[in-house]
């Protein structure tokens, strides 16, 4: 029962053993054959997809390289267009640029047809010109003659009277002739001031047609501005305790800053306000500019003073130096002058003439020195060169005795300038007499430049001394009954008395009058001499 029992038991567990090894063999056989026909299938599917997709990337590719041609040619077509299109913008610009110079050289042919025109123009006038000369000059030599054929009749006519004087007279031939030598001398300057009258108003109108053209020229080509300066030796302060800072503990800043500066300090009642007193116009500058600065900074003591005032000097000369260096510019006068002369131009910044910069003036003078210059064919250099400096002397007239113009030919010649821009400087104000155009013209630009309205001041006393001065040197002429200056002394009008002075006399009366004020008289620009004869008859009613 036991074995049968057991025998069940293996039996069963045979079964139990061997039926999951035989089903799994079974179940792997089954899935194996399953797989091998689903691997087939795949592969089948696989290559059936991998032909359609190498189909389908040759119509691709073929869609692709179809494309990239028509890309192609579309970018060929677009390129050529843009090449045309700039080709035809060039062309267009190039005939723009045709056009424009065609125009430009019509304009010049034009041009230089007016300037052709115009030369043609100067030429005919030069040619009236030379005839009008000739003209004047034939009918100054007819007058001439003219006289002489009077003084041949004068010669004639004194022969006659002799023989009738010795015969009805019965004079001695001395007593006759010397009643003749009176009577003609008498005729001949009747006839003779009459005739130089005439010669002088022609001559004079044309002279002074021909000044004021050149004149009015120059002076319309010069834009130099109207400037009317004065140095200023007053610096205004806050208040009064700054006033007390600048004078220091027991005055030692107010000596330190006098002894730093050479400048004088003044400081009285007037409410803010210190005056400043030197006779140099670059120290009294150096000085104004100094207490400015020490003011705005408020530290006053003796070794920021002395640190302000050499920092100012160093300004103040590179200020000098740089006024100079652009004078010359404006003038075109490049190189060829001694350093030392241009920071003496550049010093005359800090110099007035009666309210006038004397900087401001002598550039103006060079100016129109050498426009004027320009216009009558003198030479344009020196007289601009000339023009610069006839005034360098009033840079050190404080400095040394003497005038202005004896310091500034002695500074010239000191520096090796030339002989003929010396030659000016001496001769501005007459001290010797021009001898070349080029100082006649310094001269003119000089008083030009002086004499015009709003350029020069000049104080109450000199003003009334130089009119008394005028009508004293007038009235010391016999004949002269009354005188007066009038114009600001640029004109003075003479009365004679009719009784002791004729018509003909008046002329060289006026011209000795003028002389004397040449000789005698300082004084800016020009003085008008009019003599004037009026005869009055009275007579009374009854």
């Amino acid at each position: 029962m036991l074995s049968n029992l057991l025998l069940v038991a293996s039996t069963d567990l045979v079964l139990f053993i061997v039926l999951p090894i035989v089903g799994l063999f079974i179940g792997g056989f089954i899935s194996y054959l399953i797989l091998n026909n689903s691997s087939k299938s795949k592969l089948k599917n696989a290559k059936n997809e991998a032909k359609k997709i190498i189909n389908d990337a040759n119509d691709e590719a073929k869609t692709l390289r179809k494309e990239a041609v028509i890309e192609t040619k579309e970018e060929q077509l677009r390129l050529r267009n843009e090449f045309e299109n700039e080709s035809k913008q060039k062309r267009i610009e190039l005939q723009k640029t045709e056009n424009r110079l065609t125009q430009k050289e019509e304009f010049l042919e034009k041009k230089e047809a007016n300037l052709d025109d115009k030369v043609n123009q100067l030429e005919k006038q030069k040619k009236n010109l030379e005839i009008q000369n000739e003209i004047s000059m034939r009918d100054i030599q007819e007058k001439l003659n003219d006289i002489e054929k009077k003084y041949s009749e004068i010669e004639e006519k004194k022969k006659e009277i002799d023989l009738q004087i010795e015969k009805v007279a019965n004079l001695s031939k001395e007593e006759a002739k010397n009643i003749l030598i009176e009577q003609i001398s008498d005729e001949a300057k009747q006839e003779a001031a009459v005739i130089v009258r005439e010669i002088e108003q022609k001559a004079k109108e044309d002279g002074d047609k021909k000044a004021k053209d050149i004149i009015s020229l120059a002076i319309s080509r010069c834009a130099a501005e109207v400037t009317t300066e004065s140095t200023s030796t007053t610096v205004e302060i806050p208040n009064d305790e700054v006033k007390g800072r600048i004078i220091g503990r027991v005055g030692r800043n107010i000596k330190s800053f006098e002894s730093a500066t050479g400048v004088d300090v003044i400081i009285d009642d007037t409410p803010d306000t210190v005056t400043l007193s030197s006779f140099d116009p670059v120290r009294r500058e150096i000085a104004r500019i100094t207490l400015e600065k020490l003011i705005q900074d408020g530290r006053i003591h003796p070794a920021k003073i002395e640190e302000v005032v050499e920092r100012v000097k160093l300004d103040i000369n590179k200020q000098i130096k740089q006024a100079g260096d652009e004078a010359l510019y404006t003038l075109g006068i490049i190189g060829g002058m001694h350093p030392e002369l241009v920071k003496l131009i550049g010093k005359l910044k800090y110099r007035t003439s009666y309210g006038q910069n004397v900087l401001s003036h002598s550039i103006e003078v060079g100016m129109i020195a050498g426009l004027m210059a320009q216009e009558i064919g003198a030479d344009v250099k020196i007289a601009k060169r000339a023009g610069l400096l006839h005034d360098i002397g009033k840079a050190l007239d404080h400095e040394y005795e003497g005038t202005h113009v004896q310091i500034g030919v002695d500074q010239a010649k000191k520096y090796k300038e030339k002989d003929n821009v010396i030659h000016c400087i001496a001769a501005h104000h007459n001290d010797i007499q021009p001898e070349t155009i080029e100082a006649v013209l310094v001269q003119a630009a000089d008083a030009i430049s002086s004499s015009r309205p709003g350029a020069r001041r000049e104080s109450y006393e000199n003003y009334v001394k130089r009119l008394e001065n005028i009508e004293k040197i007038a009235n010391s002429f016999a004949g002269v009954s009354q005188s007066y200056a009038v114009q600001a002394g640029r004109e003075i009008r003479v009365i004679v008395n009719p009784t002791e002075v004729d018509d003909n006399k008046t002329i060289f009366l006026a011209k000795e009058i003028a002389k004397k004020l040449e000789v005698e008289l300082d004084y800016p620009g020009q003085i008008k001499v009019n003599v004037i004869r009026e005869v009055k008859s009275v007579e009374y009613a009854k």
